[in-house]
């Protein structure tokens, strides 16, 4: 009899019944993703506001580190929630994140700023990113197995591809709302109003998704396959230890972190976070029209991820995530080149007809990175590439004489630096200022250009070239949910794919940005930064053919 019933449990749904599992599952795990992502796509503003008493420089490092800080937590919130989801049941654990998370959010939009209670601010604010990344470690596993359990074994990839597509759905809110409050403000307030306070309002309209998110999460039921084990009393009494100590499932749970998600991480967050940082700092492209970009990939994506998904019930999972992550191993740099060419052409030209170059001595010049704001960049070496960094400038490095001051050469022109080493703050001040302005009059007659031209813009060959990062991010991700759930056994399964996933995009993925920043104020080269998704795709991708599995039909009630 326990047979029969664990049967009828396990039967998939179809219809309306699956098309509500899927809605009430997606839109969750979207107004998460809202949640976010909002934070990701408001760093200069954050910077700005919990950070203003940094340089720009440390500044804009530290607020995306604070955006990676988030994703730190995300596999304690796995192991947690996990732990919950395979002893209690999937819906009460991502019932209490989407909760967490949404309050977090809403904390966000009332904290105080740096200017009104100094350290006390981004402490704040990273305690409430703490809290985003610990909820939000949770809830991808547990809408994904949701899904997966109430789907047939051969519309698995389909039906998850719509949980693939609340992260588009997610951001492209978050473009969208953050896009008409600047909009809006800026033809009521001026332009000054949103960086001062109207930056808030896309935190606190979290309060009204919040609120419906919790109201469509109550109405569901438990998942037939958890329920079937459950009936039958046969849920794993230890997860982590069923899931970590025992090789034949640790081993899987190594392989899923190496062979998908280490790619899975790197491709989606330089495709729709670390571009945000490229276009903005680098080409001085304007968040306007940044956005505009950004949101109308995310909407094509979103169409893919479904595509993707269905394509993988067909011909399997592995060759087309194994198709995303290649195309984007060998898109890495030529598209970040098109996008230059394109979005800023006059930076490209400038490259090309006049390369900057630093003669200093090694001895004297130090990392261009300094998240804390405690090194002061006051040789003559450190303070020319503070300028250059500062513009966005590519540079390469030469060697100079012992002991003498720092030059930059920028075509046949050279600009002298001045050391301020051991004269007052506000000497050493006044003396970088006057650097910074001779390198900028330098770069401008030598036709580098403050600002990216709108008139010179080539946005459908842009576009073309995030198309390319689309295609990628979606033929990799599409599939991810129905893989990674038919890897593991129903009694561990939560547990088991929650930690790889959120190490994945959460320690891989989410410091892309932060890391690849710095990477390119170390070096000095704007495109130097992709080596960091570069290497960890490159491993996925032998990863992934030669040792994952193919997982497509598996049964997930054996």
């Amino acid at each position: 009899m326990a047979e029969i019933a664990a049967g009828a449990a396990q039967a998939p749904l179809k219809g309306a019944g699956l098309r509500t599992v899927v809605a009430a599952s997606a839109a969750g795990t979207a107004f998460e993703w809202y949640d976010f992502f909002v934070f990701g796509s408001l760093t200069a503003v954050i910077q700005k506001t919990f950070f203003s008493g940094l340089p720009q420089t440390a500044g804009i490092a530290a607020a995306l580190a604070l955006f990676g800080a988030g994703f730190l937590f995300r596999p304690i919130g796995a192991l947690v929630f996990g732990r919950i989801g395979d002893r209690v049941g999937r819906k009460g654990a991502f019932l209490v994140t989407v909760t967490l998370m949404g309050g977090a959010t809403v904390a966000i939009g009332l904290l105080p700023s740096y200017a009104q209670v100094g350290i006390a601010s981004p402490i704040l604010l990273l305690i409430m990113r703490i809290i985003q990344g610990f909820a939000l470690g949770g809830e991808y596993g547990g809408a994904a197995i949701y899904v997966a359990e109430h789907a047939a074994d051969d519309a698995r990839g389909r039906s998850t591809g719509w949980v693939q597509t609340s992260a588009a759905f997610g951001l492209f809110a978050a473009l969208l709302v953050i896009l008409a409050t600047r909009l809006g403000l800026g033809a009521v307030a001026g332009p000054a109003a949103f960086d001062a306070w109207g930056w808030r309002i896309p935190f606190l309209f979290s309060a009204g998704l919040l609120i419906v998110s919790i109201w469509m999460r109550l109405k569901l039921s438990e998942s037939p396959a958890f329920a079937a084990m459950k009936a039958e009393g046969t849920q794993s009494k230890a997860p982590y230890a069923e899931a970590f100590g025992q090789w034949r499932n640790l081993k899987i749970v190594l392989l899923a972190l190496v062979a998908i998600m280490s790619a899975q991480g790197a491709v989606w967050y330089t495709a729709f976070f670390y571009v945000q940082t490229f276009l903005g700092n680098f080409l001085k492209v304007d968040q306007a029209t940044i956005n505009a970009l950004l949101m109308a990939a995310t909407a094509v994506s979103a169409v893919l991820y479904v595509v993707f998904g269905w394509l993988s019930d067909k011909v399997g999972r592995k060759p087309v995530m194994l198709f995303g992550m290649t195309l984007m191993l060998i898109a890495y740099f030529p598209a970040f080149h098109g996008l230059s060419a394109t979005l800023n052409p006059a930076l490209a030209e400038a490259e090309k007809a006049n390369p900057v170059t630093v003669i200093a001595d090694p001895a004297d010049c130090s990392l261009q990175f300094d998240p804390i704001g405690k090194a002061s960049f006051t040789s003559s070496c450190d303070i020319a590439k503070s300028a250059l960094a500062n513009a966005g400038v590519s540079y390469v490095n030469q060697p100079g004489q012992p002991g003498q001051p720092a030059m930059v050469r920028v075509g046949l022109a050279t600009v002298d630096s001045i050391d301020a080493r051991g004269v007052p703050a506000a000497v050493a001040k006044a003396l970088k200022a006057n650097v910074d302005d001779k390198i900028k009059e330098g770069l401008a007659r030598s036709g580098y250009p403050a600002k990216a031209d709108p008139k010179r813009m080539n946005l459908p060959g842009a576009f073309a070239w995030l198309l390319v990062f689309v295609v990628a991010a979606t033929a990799l991700y599409g599939p991810i949910a129905a893989c990674l759930v038919e890897l593991f056994p129903t009694r561990i399964r939560y547990t088991a794919m929650s930690l790889p996933y959120n190490i994945g995009t959460g320690w891989i993925g989410g410091f892309v940005p932060f890391t690849a920043f710095a990477i390119v104020a170390a070096v000095g080269n704007i495109y130097a930064g992709l080596w960091y998704p570069f290497a960890f795709t490159l491993v996925s991708v032998v990863t992934c053919l030669f040792l994952l599995p193919e997982t497509k039909g598996r049964d997930l009630h054996q």
